[in-house]
């Protein structure tokens, strides 16, 4: 058969599937469903984590779209030391790995969390700069390459474990955010994080989500994820960085053609909501695509796409 395994950010990953941030929880739910496997996952990410505990946004806070889902939810967690201390012991750390998703309103929280981190079993930590800097007027750091830098810089000294900087779409030059990123010292990136949106509800002649605007997500936004990975390739085949590509991966076709462009790793996330056992059959479908075009290794196939 096939080898699935990846090497990302020098860490071997069983297979290139990852489960994202947000849509899994924090990994406690999935192994009630009959039919799933973490054998078939590279990676977990767990639900973003702030230093301090937070509730979240006020309702509504989800709003299905066509071809996707817009989301609100405001970071709702425990705090980072519930979770290193809670929930991290209660995980199948022995059945694939678990990485934390870092959030923060300064760099020097953003800090403090992979500090937290740094000393529990997650094998990475992905960093969510999408979050707004309070000191900064709530510009979000991912919409400025030198404020996504600095939150790089400050947690690179706190933590042994690799750092995957999580980069914004909605950012007009990506290829300058993540270089600055990785001079800083980041490991990897996460293409895309959500685009900014919103939905409108007639009768209330209101927005539907109380924050009014979410992140988009799912299908629709897949032609803007390969993009966006594709602007990325040479930055990151020069300096061999690995990318988790993710942004409506919901089937195996889905996933080369991210594969193809360059993805190391490929996040699924929304498609869950749809289908919560997808894993199984992207891995199949994988495993049958190398089989037919005579490929022995994932990694073979990675950015081999001709363009």
């Amino acid at each position: 058969m096939p080898d699935l395994a990846v090497n990302f950010a020098g860490l071997r990953l069983q297979t290139p599937l990852v489960m994202l941030s947000g849509c899994v929880g924090f990994g406690e739910e999935y192994p009630r469903l009959e039919g799933f496997d973490y054998r078939d996952i590279g990676a977990v990410i767990l639900k973003g984590t702030t230093l301090e505990p937070r509730l979240g946004n006020a309702p509504h806070r989800l709003y299905e779209t066509p071809s996707g889902m817009l989301n609100a939810i405001g970071l709702q967690n425990p705090g980072a030391r519930h979770v290193v201390d809670h929930i991290l012991p209660r995980l199948p750390h022995e059945q694939t790995q678990f990485w934390a998703n870092a959030n923060g309103t300064s760099p020097e929280e953003y800090a403090e969390v992979a500090r937290i981190f740094d000393d529990s079993p997650v094998t990475a930590i992905e960093i969510n700069i999408s979050c707004p800097n309070v000191k900064e007027g709530g510009v979000h750091f991912g919409n400025d390459p030198v404020m996504a830098a600095k939150v790089v810089e400050a947690m690179r000294p706190a933590t042994r474990k690799p750092l995957i900087t999580k980069l914004s779409p909605n950012n007009a030059d990506i290829v300058s955010t993540a270089r600055r990123c990785f001079e800083a010292g980041s490991d990897g990136f996460s293409v895309i994080n959500t685009l900014v949106g919103m939905a409108v509800d007639l009768e209330r002649r209101q927005p539907v989500l109380a924050n009014i605007s979410g992140g988009l997500s799912g299908p629709a936004i897949k032609p803007v994820a390969l993009w966006k990975l594709f602007q990325l390739r040479q930055l990151c085949q020069q300096h061999d960085i690995p990318v988790l590509g993710q942004g409506g991966i919901c089937n195996a076709h889905d996933a080369l053609e991210f594969a193809l462009v360059g993805a190391t790793a490929l996040g699924i996330g929304t498609g869950l909501f749809y289908d919560p056992l997808m894993s199984g059959s992207i891995v199949q479908g994988l495993k049958d695509y190398l089989q037919q075009h005579g490929i022995a290794a994932y990694e073979e196939l990675v950015g081999s796409l001709q363009a």
